[in-house]
């Protein structure tokens, strides 16, 4: 499939209301029905491309991305517990990007680019920074490939609400008072999980560093 025909599908996508939806979730997770799942699926698709959409790389690449997005979508839906009453969408960016970014680092792609959001503010660093390399040699692409794994894995060990902040604020770029919302949050208090979550990151990846 091309990406002109990915794009014209995902015009004909009819998106769920609330109540459907949460009927949908009732019907998946309540006795299996994969018809239910399906729906889901479909109706989250276009998540996968808006995240997708942030890459500047060929068509090719990209629609190997949507693939591995939509697989880490499948799984997001798998796993999600709706009770939590957490938006899935949150839920689902963090699972759906690292399949894209595991894709790249295995593959080697090096036409890409992404989160070029400050990781704190004062500071010019970013998130991207700790996964992008334009040229890198052999050495370098494998210290990169493990460096993008343990950055993968300190954004893992945050607290649940402290990790969908950093990823909505700093990987995905959403407005503050929006992801507050969604959290159920004051944006006063998003903040102080926003800088606690960077302040356990640095940590880790500060530990990681004294001893590279």
């Amino acid at each position: 499939m091309s990406l002109h025909e990915y794009l014209h599908e995902l015009n004909k996508i009819e998106l769920l209301n609330p109540a459907k939806e949460q009927a949908l979730w009732l019907s998946y997770k309540g006795s299996g029905d994969l018809n239910a799942r399906g729906q889901l699926i479909e109706h989250y698709q276009p998540l996968v491309f808006k995240i997708v959409n942030r890459f500047k790389a060929s068509e090719t690449l990209i629609m190997d991305l949507i693939q591995e997005g939509t697989v880490g979508l499948i799984e997001a839906v798998e796993k999600y517990d709706f009770e939590r009453q957490i938006s899935f969408s949150l839920y689902a960016v963090h699972r759906i990007r690292g399949r894209m970014l595991n894709y790249i680092a295995k593959e080697g792609k090096q036409n890409w680019a992404y989160m070029d959001s400050p990781i704190e503010e004062g500071n010019s660093c970013t998130l991207g920074d700790c996964l992008a390399d334009l040229s890198p040699s052999v050495i370098q692409q494998a210290e990169q490939n493990f460096l993008v794994a343990e950055l993968k894995l300190a954004l893992g060990r945050l607290p649940p609400k402290e990790q969908l902040v950093v990823n909505g604020m700093f990987l995905e770029g959403q407005e503050p008072k929006a992801l507050a919302d969604a959290l159920d949050v004051s944006v006063s208090h998003l903040y102080r999980l926003q800088k606690q979550g960077v302040r356990r990151i640095r940590g880790m990846m500060s530990k990681l560093m004294h001893n590279w």
